[in-house]
């Protein structure tokens, strides 16, 4: 009957959703309903410093009898050891002896068996259990984990070593002892590397070392690397800079010689410049020629030439030695008779000021060619002004300041194009330009002049013919009226005229 009422009244999805949701808060609750023993979940604590380890119990409905409370020290799984028990009647009691005289009852109560441990060690870490005995529920307990931390003891140091062509160790960097174990890297601009590795300690801690390695050479010698330590229990990480020693031979220079050592110079120096580590221990001069001479003096990498003579027209030689090896470097003296006239040379003021004074002639030169240039673009364009209207061969010059006469056989003879003739009075001679080049290009007329301005008004025409025929009158028939003003697009030829 019942499988027929669930086969008829199937459950649905969302009512068997709340079914289960409800099943879980009631197990949940009857969960915390159960945990009576009330502890904390997780402390830490360091070496040499106490750590109270709380316990309650909870009893809402007073029905529990408790009979007595032991803490239970685990340090690793498998391993139960008690290290405190309490009993009304009996009193305390600490039956392991690693924690003698370090675990303390904060309170003689059951219902609050609080202990305290001092003098931690980081043996000590592990997990420890509050347990009751009951009655009538039987054991009831609460656990806590004791984490143990360790400040690192943090160092760095330089390793010396010499320059060759191999990598080698330079520096290295320890964190020691600590819990976590700490992690290291390092900070430099040398183009090495580094290489890092742990020890773990019978306590639970860890030694975390590191070692940084580069190929040596003589320009590494004073960098500086720093190892940079950072771990849990610090509030910043621990930073400690260190400088290489790189050891090598010396190089030598000699300094001094201004190529003007003349003959009664007093005081002239050689100075022998060393560059080794570590630093040199000797420094010899010595001369070419053989000893040195008696003018000179020397004074460890010093040599002073008291008085400038022909002895010392020679090659000086500084030797430098360390332990690493020995080098040396040599210059040669030349004595002349009189003293050279140095003169200076410009300061780097004036240099600098002569540059910046050329450039801005040469942007000024520049500047002024291109406004030229623009100039002449401009006046190469079309002309800005309407060109003047055409005049007839009839009101030209010629015309005007020839007499009225009856014309010549020359001059009623058509010429060629080309052909030149004389004037009958011995005038400049005259040449038919009703070519090719003229008057072909001008419909066959004669050409146009160009002067606008100088003939813009008739009657000035009129005065210049005046005056230079001694008052003779222009013939009225052999003159036209103005041609009229041509507008644009109309053409400027005139009419042919027969003469």
């Amino acid at each position: 009957m019942a499988r027929d009422y669930a086969a008829r009244c199937p459950v649905s999805p969302v009512r068997n959703a709340w079914l289960v949701a409800a099943a879980a808060v009631l197990l949940a609750a009857q969960g915390i309903g159960a945990q009576k023993v009330r502890v904390e979940e997780e402390l830490e604590a360091y070496p040499t410093e106490s750590v109270d380890l709380r316990c309650q119990f909870i009893d809402g409905g007073g029905r529990t009898k408790l009979t007595q409370v032991s803490w239970i020290w685990e340090p690793i799984d498998g391993q139960r050891d008690n290290i405190a028990v309490y009993h009304p009647i009996y009193g305390q009691s600490f039956p392991n002896l690693s924690f003698k005289d370090r675990v303390v009852f904060l309170h003689n109560s059951l219902e609050n068996p609080s202990i305290r441990i001092s003098n931690l060690r980081m043996s000590d870490a592990g997990r420890y259990t509050c347990e009751y005995a009951t009655y009538p529920s039987g054991n009831e307990q609460g656990t806590t984990t004791l984490v143990m931390l360790a400040k690192p003891k943090n160092s760095a140091n330089v390793v010396t070593v010499q320059a060759g062509s191999k990598s080698v160790v330079v520096a290295q960097c320890e964190a020691a002892d600590g819990k976590p174990a700490a992690t290291i890297k390092w900070l430099a601009s040398v183009g090495g590397n580094y290489s890092t590795s742990t020890t773990n300690g019978p306590d639970g801690t860890v030694t975390v070392r590191s070692e940084y390695r580069l190929v040596p050479t003589a320009a590494d010698n004073g960098r500086e690397v720093s190892c940079m330590v950072d771990q849990r229990t610090q509030e910043r990480p621990w930073v400690h800079p260190v400088k290489l020693s790189v050891e090598y031979p010396p190089s030598v220079s000699i300094e001094g010689y201004d190529n003007n050592w003349y003959v009664g110079r007093s005081d002239a120096i050689l100075l022998c410049q060393a560059n080794a580590n570590p630093a040199p221990t000797t420094i010899t001069w010595t001369a070419a020629s053989g000893s040195l001479p008696d003018t000179v003096m020397v004074d460890g990498n010093k040599l002073t030439v008291r008085k400038v003579d022909d002895a010392v027209n020679t090659t000086f030689i500084c030797e430098v030695k360390n332990k690493h090896g020995a080098s040396r470097h040599q210059i040669t003296t030349i004595v002349i008779e009189e003293k050279r006239q140095i003169t200076p040379g410009p300061s780097t003021g004036a240099v600098i000021g002569g540059i910046l004074g050329a450039l801005a002639f040469i942007g000024i030169i520049i500047g002024i060619v291109f406004f030229i240039r623009k100039r002449q673009e401009d006046g190469e364009g079309p002309p800005k002004h309407k060109p003047p209207p055409p005049v007839k061969a009839g009101s030209s010059t010629e015309m005007l300041n020839k007499p009225s006469e009856p014309p010549t056989a020359t001059e009623t003879a058509p010429l060629s194009p080309g052909e030149v003739y004389y004037e009958p009075t011995g005038g400049e001679p005259v040449t038919n330009l009703d070519d090719e080049t003229t008057g072909a290009l001008n419909g066959g007329a004669p050409p146009v002049l160009d002067d606008s301005t100088k003939y813009d008004n008739i009657n000035e025409l009129k005065d210049h013919a005046v005056d230079g025929h001694h008052g003779n009158d222009l013939d009225s028939s052999n003159r036209e009226p103005p041609a009229a003003n041509i507008s644009r697009g109309e053409s400027f030829v005139s009419p042919a005229m027969y003469v």
